[in-house]
């Protein structure tokens, strides 16, 4: 229940929730049967999204200007300076709720262009149901491997490879899904076993190898102390990290 209570009590998960249980509603009322045989599409093109995603967007190289490494804070930096925060596990509902959107409008318009039979349905079988139950997968392990409780075997090791990213090397490991390590293995983003023993975690403790005085680390934190719940000593604490 607490990790339920944790996940669910954030806007943009639930949103997105709500969306996957209205597409697959609406699909169980009017969809043609053989559409879904495409929800697999959906968690393909989903866990691609989320490799993606997360390394080239969330990873991108902190900006000088103050309001753009701000966006790029509260959608992934901040949770690398601070990761057992649960305020930050989540993908903000500004990232979330345009992607849903942009990715269903994107398939549609493109079944209605191929002509393709049932448009609509493909792409509610495809993006809200598919896609966006693989997103709460996600979701859902990210925050278990960052919380300290009792753990199945599987969400062990997600923690694990989750935890070499955080604190081996931010450059690798960028999927969180289980089974999306195939990804990384294929962009070469691993960490083999041998390379772990010789990595060295200095650097990657600091948010994305950032001093942590930098001055725009110290904006941000300042910036959203308030709203989640960052203290005076957590913040001086990060800034002597």
């Amino acid at each position: 229940m607490t990790r339920i209570k944790i996940m669910f009590g954030h806007a943009g998960v639930a949103l997105m929730a709500l969306a996957c249980g209205a597409g697959a509603a609406a699909m169980l009322w009017q969809a043609p049967g053989w559409t879904w045989a495409l929800v697999p599409l959906g968690i393909l093109a989903q866990m691609l999204n989320e490799y993606n995603l997360h390394r080239y967007v969330f990873h991108l190289r902190p900006p000088q200007r103050q309001w753009a490494f701000d966006l790029l804070y509260r959608a992934h930096y901040g949770h690398h300076d601070f990761p057992t925060n649960h305020g930050l596990f989540f993908v903000p509902v500004w990232v979330a709720l345009p992607m849903l959107l942009g990715n269903f409008l994107l398939v549609w318009g493109l079944m209605a262009l191929l002509g393709a039979e049932a448009a609509l349905w493909i792409a509610t079988a495809i993006v809200p149901v598919g896609g966006v139950l693989t997103f709460l997968s996600y979701e859902w392990f990210h925050m278990t491997a960052h919380l300290s409780l009792p753990k199945t075997a599987l969400e062990r090791h997600v923690t694990r490879l989750h935890n070499q990213h955080h604190f081996r090397d931010f450059n690798k490991w960028f999927h969180v899904s289980p089974g999306g390590q195939i990804i990384d293995r294929a962009m070469g983003t691993d960490i083999d076993t041998e390379a772990l023993k010789q990595q060295q975690r200095i650097a990657f403790i600091r948010t994305l190898g950032l001093q942590p005085d930098d001055p725009r680390l110290l904006a941000a934190r300042r910036k959203f102390a308030t709203k989640y719940g960052l203290s005076a000593a957590e913040i001086a604490r990060a800034a002597r990290s």
